[in-house]
C-alpha cells in the first residue's frame, strides 16, 4: 500500500478560499439552497468499488461585486449513498436466514467560484469549479432478523472504514432567477478524488475514483432569509 500523503497543503487551499469568501459580501443575488443528486461511477477505479447512487446536499452562492457580478464564491457540503446492498445466507437443515448488509457513502466539503451571470437576470447560465476534501465511508454488519419485530434483530458489526482524500470537480448549469426571491438550479459536474488511502472493499489497493453527478436544486435569496417582519 502506498503511503498516505498529508493532507496539510489541502486543507491550507480550502481555508485561504474560505477567507476569500468571506472577505467579499453577498450580492442580491446570493442564494443558499439544498439540492438533490444523483452520481454515476466513471472509468475502472470508480466502477469497481461503488455503484450509482442517490444524494443531496446544500450550498452557498455569493456573487462578488466585481467584474458586474460575473464571478461568485460557492461553497457547500454534499452526502451520497454509493452502495447499499444486502447478502442473504439460508441454513439448509434449520432454514435460518442471515444477512450481511453492506453500505458505503461518500461525502464532500468544497470551496471555489463560478463564471456565469449573477445579477438578476431570469435565465443565468454558468461555469465553475471547485477544491474539495472528499469523505468514503464503508460498514458491514452481519444481521439476524427477527420478521415479527424489527427491533429485535440481532446485528454484529463486522467491519466500519472511513477515509478522507483531496479532490475537485468542474460544473456546468443554469440557474433560474424566479422574482429576485428564489431560484431553480440544475447541471451536471465532473467529479474527481487524489489517492483515496484503501480500496474499500477487500484487499489494499489506493485508488482514484471519477464520478459524473446530475443535480437539481432549489434556492433561497439571502435578502429573503435577512428580511426583517
Amino acid at each position: 500500500m502506498k503511503p498516505r500523503r498529508p493532507l496539510h497543503a489541502p486543507i491550507a487551499v480550502l481555508l485561504a478560499l474560505a477567507s476569500v469568501l468571506c472577505a467579499f459580501p453577498a450580492q442580491a443575488a446570493g442564494h443558499l439552497g439544498l439540492y438533490g443528486v444523483q452520481m454515476t461511477p466513471y472509468g475502472r477505479d470508480a466502477g469497481r468499488y461503488s455503484e450509482a447512487g442517490f444524494g443531496g446536499g446544500i450550498q452557498a452562492v455569493a456573487p462578488l461585486p466585481r467584474p458586474a457580478n460575473l464571478l461568485a464564491g460557492v461553497a457547500g457540503l454534499e452526502v451520497v449513498n454509493l452502495l447499499s446492498e444486502t447478502t442473504e445466507f439460508r441454513d439448509r437443515l434449520t432454514g435460518l436466514r442471515i444477512e450481511q448488509q453492506t453500505n458505503q457513502h461518500y461525502g464532500r466539503f468544497y470551496l471555489g467560484a463560478r463564471l456565469g451571470l449573477h445579477g438578476h437576470e431570469f435565465f443565468r447560465p454558468y461555469a465553475g469549479a471547485n477544491l474539495s476534501l472528499n469523505f468514503y465511508g464503508i460498514s458491514t454488519d452481519v444481521v439476524v432478523p427477527d420478521d415479527s419485530d424489527r427491533e429485535k434483530e440481532i446485528r454484529q458489526s463486522l467491519r466500519s472504514e472511513n477515509r478522507m482524500a483531496f479532490g475537485y470537480d468542474g460544473t456546468l448549469g443554469v440557474d433560474l432567477d424566479i422574482a429576485t426571491r428564489f431560484n431553480l438550479d440544475g447541471g451536471v459536474r465532473y467529479v474527481k478524488t487524489f489517492n483515496v488511502p484503501q480500496q474499500l472493499g477487500e484487499g489494499s489497493v489506493p485508488i482514484n475514483p471519477e464520478y459524473f453527478q446530475v443535480f437539481l436544486g432549489f434556492g433561497v435569496s439571502f435578502d429573503v432569509m435577512g428580511a426583517k417582519h
